[in-house]
């Protein structure tokens, strides 16, 4: 029994390394001819229909010489391989980077030189003795067309020859300190079939686990539909090679979902030849082949000149590395790196993260940040007033994912980060600064507790005095664990919101915090009025409150509610009554109003 299971064994390593490819012959051929000459033996022929095989000595002797042929008879539904378009695009896609020469035995049009015969010349000349005795002038014109005339012509005629069709060298075979950068440039070009240069390659050789040998490419603009379907589809820029032969592009997790833009090839000899492709996935190599392809690909991206990564890459994947920190926890940190912003220190350029931590004040902390549907709403926000003025260098998120990518990362080179529109937002200040703003805090006591207790109750979490503003007079600010304005529209228009998510509902009616500015004329005036009960007063908090929540990004509740105080507000404001309504019946207004009105009508 031990003897048979090692024989089961043996023979089915074997068939993983070699014969499963003779075999798939017969998925298309009803039957498979091979003649073979060897040079110190008689010809013979091996013929099989898959079921059956019989080897004779070839009745027609020694035609090779030396060698084999292969000819398969194929099956009826499988004439299409006998097109030569068919054999070549097989040859070119799963052999084009093979050793041996493959030959393909096919036809071209050339155009040749032809002698022109010498019947048609013959023919002509009756025409040219009555030309003579018609005009003698004309004689010597015609002496010097005949020397002038052309003795041949062009014919266009079909020639059969071999054509060679694996003429591409596999260069990933040779050290990459022997391969010219024009080389690399040519190859990218006819692997990829783009017609840009490639902004950036590698060429390694792994070893260890498993060896293989890679070449791997970061192209100049993004391919088209980068993200559709994004995580779904197939990776089909990395192609997997044994031993130069391709075997396959069809996989998931060669290169993790982010790295979707990067294009290469792989080859090794230590992988295995089996029958199932799937099979082949699921290898525990493959593991260690991506992670090492994982890390020369950011090693790749890290070398990129700083122009070409800001003014190139950068606008065409910046997105794939924000995901990339959101998805692939082992390689965060060096995501982390590649990041880049807009920022309050520069109108044009980005800045990485480690340039902004460089420029961090003596005493700052916190990495600074505020998102937005653009700049120039965030650098607008009142969120970043008090640290524009102080000179802290804000980042602005402008993209859907940004702030996605920054709650990924807990910190950079040790220092948290801090949105500008959560709670947390503290400066270093002196013994002075700090009595002046505990004497503040006590004086608006009084209106703090007013506004969480009165108009803005159940509104509200609590009101405070502001540290952040100093133009505004109020603003909405989330606590540390809810979400931001930009965030709460971000999650609002996810095409799969129905309203029903409990997650959702939750950090949507999180009461925030209304932080009101003290030194704003509205604050101080609400602080001097006498009657808290003031449906005014209460009027003017609340316009307060629902503006403040416009300015801080989040959406209103109840707009009509909104619209009544506001108009409420303008009409104390112009001494219209309150209760005095719009007049839609009176045709003498409308004529008063409108004098060339019957001019019209008339």
């Amino acid at each position: 029994m031990t003897e048979m299971q090692t024989e089961d064994q043996s023979t089915s390593e074997l068939i993983g390394q070699f014969g499963v490819g003779f075999y798939s012959a017969f998925l298309i051929a009803d039957k498979v001819i091979v003649t073979s000459k060897h040079n110190n033996d008689t010809q013979h022929i091996w013929e099989s229909d898959s079921n059956q095989f019989s080897v004779i000595e070839d009745p027609r002797g020694d035609t090779l010489g030396r060698g084999s042929t292969v000819t398969l008879v194929l099956k009826e539904e499988a004439s299409d391989y006998l097109e030569l378009e068919t054999i070549k695009n097989l040859v070119k896609k799963y052999s084009q980077f093979i050793n041996f020469p493959i030959y393909v035995w096919a036809s071209k049009t050339e155009t040749v030189e032809e002698p022109i015969e010498e019947d048609a010349e013959a023919a002509e000349e009756p025409e040219k003795e009555a030309a003579e005795e018609e005009a003698e002038v004309e004689e010597e014109e015609e002496d010097k067309e005949d020397k002038e005339k052309p003795k041949t012509k062009k014919v266009e005629k079909t020639v059969w020859d071999w054509e060679l069709m694996n003429d591409i060298k596999p260069i990933w075979q040779r050290p990459a300190k022997e391969v010219e950068e024009e080389e690399y440039k040519a190859f990218y070009k006819t692997f990829s079939k783009d017609s840009d240069d490639p902004l950036a390659h590698i060429h390694f050789t792994a070893e260890g686990e498993v060896t293989f040998r890679s070449i791997l490419f970061v192209p100049t603009s993004a391919p088209r539909g980068l993200f559709d379907e994004y995580g779904s589809k197939k990776n089909d820029y990395i192609k997997l090679f044994v031993r130069r032969v391709f075997i396959t592009d069809d996989f998931n997790d060669m290169m993790p979902k982010y790295l979707n833009f990067v294009k290469g090839m792989v080859d090794s000899d230590d992988l295995p030849l089996n029958v199932s492709r799937e099979t082949l996935q699921q290898h525990k190599l493959l593991k260690v082949i991506r992670k090492k392809l994982v890390r020369k690909s950011l090693d790749m991206i890290k070398k990129i000149a700083e122009e070409h990564y800001n003014e190139k890459f950068w606008k065409e994947f910046g997105t794939n590395i924000k995901l990339g920190v959101i998805e692939d926890h082992s390689n965060r940190t060096r995501l982390a790196k590649l990041l880049r912003f807009q920022t309050s220190n520069s109108d044009k350029d980005v800045a990485s993260l480690e340039q902004y931590v460089e420029r961090m004040k003596e005493k700052q902390d916190k990495i600074y940040f505020m998102a937005g549907t653009s700049r120039k709403e965030a650098e607008s926000s009142p969120f970043v007033e008090n640290l524009l003025k102080k000179g802290y260098e804000v980042i602005y998120l402008t993209e859907p994912v940004d702030e996605y990518c920054i709650q990924a990362l807990p910190e950079f080179d040790g220092k948290r980060f801090q949105n500008v529109a959560k709670e947390g937002v503290k400066f270093d200040e002196s013994d002075k600064t700090k009595e002046k703003r505990e004497a503040l805090e006590k004086e608006y006591e009084p209106l703090t507790t007013w506004l969480k207790d009165k108009p803005l109750k159940d509104m509200i979490e609590k009101a405070v005095l502001s540290q952040r503003l100093t133009n505004s007079p109020c603003a909405l600010v989330a606590s540390q664990y809810g979400w931001s304005g930009n965030m709460e529209r971000i999650m609002k228009a996810q095409a799969y919101q129905t309203g029903k998510d409990i997650s959702t509902n939750y950090y949507a009616s999180q009461k925030k915090t209304l932080e009101i500015n003290p030194k704003h004329p509205l604050i101080k005036q609400m602080l001097n009025k006498d009657d808290g009960e003031d449906q005014t007063a209460s009027d003017l908090a609340v316009v307060l409150f629902e503006t403040a929540t416009l300015r801080s990004g989040y959406h209103l509740a109840d707009t009509k509610a909104y619209g009544e105080r506001i108009e409420r507000m303008l009409r104390l404001s112009m001494n219209v009554p309150l209760d005095e309504q719009a007049n839609v019946n009176s045709c003498n207004q409308c004529q008063s109003i409108f004098p060339f009105r019957q001019f019209f009508l008339t």
